[in-house]
């Protein structure tokens, strides 16, 4: 396994056992794109990247199977509802921001899940100066009755069709990695 491998896995079980969730999830998903970048600029390249990818509502422009994305305040609070392609609904909640990165919840959805949190970031690479992470993982279990198996790919698959579209659109030469 590689250093990064294990690196965002030991990330993705910090990230939710500190955010202090009220049950523990049974399942994770990960997904990670690796993109070169010029060695003396990473900083600037990670921060260009996530003004395109990175905005709250920002998932509209790069994820295949969202059509529209609508922002909300509530008091202190910030929401997003997700319409999809096929008409489905998501509404979100999120939790925490960062210079690159953002945690949710998932309110309510038509995916086989609950207690689902995720994280998405982009991030210096922990063990190459010339590349930067995308990094998209959540922790969630399989709704009432539903099977752990089609929930993790319910969220794998989101996952893949949202990394593969940005390493598509803005990675000039990448590496993904599936974590589960």
């Amino acid at each position: 396994m590689r250093k990064s491998t294990v690196a965002l896995m030991l990330a993705t079980g910090a990230l939710f056992i500190g955010a202090g969730t009220a049950s523990a999830a049974s399942l994770v998903s990960a997904k990670k794109l690796e993109i070169n970048v010029d060695e003396t600029k990473t900083e600037a390249e990670r921060k260009a990247l996530w003004e395109k990818v990175g905005g709250w509502c920002a998932i509209k422009d790069w994820h295949p199977a969202v059509a529209a994305c609508e922002e909300r305040k509530e008091g202190d609070d910030t929401f997003r509802t997700l319409t999809l392609k096929d008409g489905g609904k998501i509404d979100e909640k999120l939790v925490d921001t960062g210079a690159t990165s953002y945690r949710y919840i998932i309110l309510t959805s038509p995916f086989p899940v609950k207690n689902y949190e995720a994280q998405f970031s982009v991030t210096p690479d922990d063990d190459d100066l010339d590349e930067i992470n995308v990094v998209w993982s959540a922790t969630y279990d399989a709704a009432d009755g539903k099977d752990d198996k089609d929930a993790r790919a319910t969220i794998d698959g989101v996952f893949k069709a949202g990394i593969d579209s940005i390493k598509e659109k803005y990675g000039t030469k990448g590496d993904d990695d599936d974590k589960k």
